[in-house]
C-alpha cells in the first residue's frame, strides 16, 4: 500500500489475476484451488486505514444435488473490507489493538501491506451454492434404480412388487370372489 500513501482520499484500481487458496469449498460446491481467479480492487486510504472495494470472478465445479453431474460454472462475488492502521503507525490511532490482540471482525494492514485472502475467502464461500444443479429442471436420479431421469426418458418406470405382508389379505379377497382390495358397504 506504500504508492497508495496515506494521504486520506488518495484511491488505487488494481486488476489481477491470483490463484485460489485451498479449501473455497462446501459440500458439493467448490473453487479449484490454485484457479485463477480474477480480482478487480480499489485500494482507498480513508482516516483510520485502506477501504478496500473489490470483485472476484472464479471458477466453481461440483456435482447437480439431484442427479450427481459434474457441474461447472463461475461464481462473481463482491466484497469490501476496512483494513485498520496498526496502535504504533504514524496514522494509528491510540485506541487501536496491538497486532498480536486482533479482533475477530477487525483486520490490520502489516505495515505496509494487507492480506485479501480471508475477505476474499469470506465472500466466495458465501457465494457458492449449497445445492448446485446441473441444470435448473434437473429430473434427479430415478428412486428404484438410480439411472439418471434425464437419461432415462419419459416412458421409465418399474413394475410396483406386492408387500408381502398384505399377501394373506389378498388371498382372503380372492376366496370371497372380489377383486382383491374391493370393499362391499352393503355387508353388515
Amino acid at each position: 500500500m506504500r504508492p497508495l500513501g496515506r494521504q486520506a482520499g488518495s484511491a488505487r484500481t488494481q486488476a489481477l489475476t491470483v490463484p485460489a487458496p485451498d479449501d473455497l469449498r462446501l459440500e458439493l460446491a467448490a473453487v479449484p484451488a490454485g484457479a485463477d481467479v480474477r480480482l478487480d480492487v480499489r485500494f482507498e486510504a480513508v482516516t483510520e486505514g485502506v477501504l478496500v472495494t473489490g470483485s472476484a470472478t472464479a471458477p466453481l465445479t461440483g456435482e447437480c444435488a439431484r442427479c450427481l453431474a459434474p457441474v461447472a460454472d463461475t461464481v462473481a462475488v463482491g466484497f469490501r473490507e476496512l483494513y485498520l492502521y496498526p496502535a504504533g503507525s504514524p496514522r494509528g490511532h491510540a485506541d487501536a489493538a496491538e497486532p498480536g490482540e486482533v479482533g475477530e471482525d477487525e483486520r490490520y494492514l502489516d505495515g505496509d501491506l494487507l492480506d485479501l485472502e480471508q475477505a476474499l475467502r469470506d465472500a466466495v464461500v458465501l457465494a457458492l451454492p449449497m445445492s448446485p444443479l446441473c441444470r435448473q429442471d434437473c429430473p434427479g436420479l430415478c428412486v428404484e434404480c438410480g439411472v439418471p431421469l434425464a437419461e432415462a426418458g419419459p416412458g421409465h418406470g418399474h413394475e410396483a412388487a406386492p408387500d408381502p405382508r398384505w399377501a394373506a389379505l389378498k388371498q382372503f379377497d380372492n376366496q370371497q370372489g372380489r377383486p382383491a382390495g374391493a370393499i362391499d358397504l352393503q355387508e353388515g
